[in-house]
């Protein structure tokens, strides 16, 4: 199966019709059928079921787009590079991080490799851990930091710090008056904190059940920095992770969760994709700005 095979029959498997597909791709729809119906010849058996004017995969076609997907990326990963090349970026470092890392971690790494290596081009992609997962495998990203290690079994995951909780109080709140605050003193508050079925939340559930203690936002959030503007327009008290630096941020207070849960930061990298020398010498810098962030972090409590 060829590049453009390969286009014709993922659009066909994402779209279900001959028109959807042609539009997706932008070529014509007799265009497109010859292409299918070449294809099915070259492979010696169909493709699709022609049922009612959509097209229905047979078992062979199911059975083959999983890998047909991920050739494709593959294809677009070494565009993606041809380009880079033709545009003179030979030196090239791609790092993917959910918010909290890439406005806490990333700058001081950025900063510390550009020192060293100031004719390397850089480039940050800010973005939830799905979509991280997404650019490493396409290539999009070649290292990513998220705060979460439970990864498919493709991606490494080396865990290279752990942060816990902040409380954000909106001005004027009585629980300024504590220099930190438990999950007991969030009772009954209204709280604006992560969705379900994420790993923050996930642990902040479990801490509460081994406290004896019922939480439940009344606000939720995807990402931390979210959390700023709810605050300070006092809808409720954010509980939120700690690495940012909350304290650059006016109209709230902040107080540390004591005993409460932590979870990891994490350094993603594709099993499937060898690292540069400059990736490399970035997934140092990442490393240590994490190390020195969270040591700051520490002598400060």
């Amino acid at each position: 199966m060829r590049a453009r095979q390969l286009e014709v029959f993922i659009a066909v498997m994402r779209a279900g019709t001959v028109t959807a597909a042609a539009r997706m791709l932008n070529i014509s729809q007799p265009a497109l059928s010859q292409i299918l119906l070449h294809t099915e010849d070259e492979l010696g058996f169909t493709l699709f079921e022609r049922v009612k004017g959509r097209l229905r995969p047979t078992p062979e076609a199911l059975e083959l787009f999983a890998d047909a997907e991920r050739l494709s990326a593959g294809l677009d990963g070494l565009r993606r590079k041809t380009t880079d090349l033709r545009l003179g970026r030979t030196g090239l470092v791609r790092v993917a991080a959910s918010p909290p890392p890439a406005m806490a971690i990333l700058p001081r790494a950025f900063t510390a490799f550009r020192a060293q290596h100031p004719n390397i081009l850089l480039r940050s992609h800010s973005a939830p851990i799905a979509a991280i997962v997404d650019m490493l495998r396409a290539g999009d990203a070649s290292l990513g930091v998220a705060l979460d290690d439970r990864l498919p079994p493709d991606i490494e995951a080396e865990v290279i710090g752990s942060v816990g909780f902040a409380c954000l109080l909106p001005a004027g709140h009585p629980l300024q008056r504590k220099t930190e605050l438990t999950l007991a003193d969030l009772v009954g508050e209204e709280l604006i904190s992560y969705r379900g079925n994420t790993r923050p939340a996930d642990e902040l559930a479990h801490a509460a059940r081994a406290q004896g203690v019922a939480l439940s936002p009344s606000l939720e959030i995807d990402v931390s920095i979210s959390a700023v503007g709810f605050v300070q327009a006092g809808l409720g008290i954010g509980l939120v992770d700690a690495l940012l630096p909350w304290q650059k941020f006016s109209g709230l207070s902040v107080r540390p969760l004591a005993a409460g849960p932590e979870f990891p930061i994490a350094l993603l990298m594709s099993r499937a994709r060898a690292l540069s020398r400059a990736d490399e010498i970035m997934r140092d810098e990442i490393r240590t700005a994490c190390s020195d962030l969270l040591g700051e972090h520490r002598a400060k409590v």
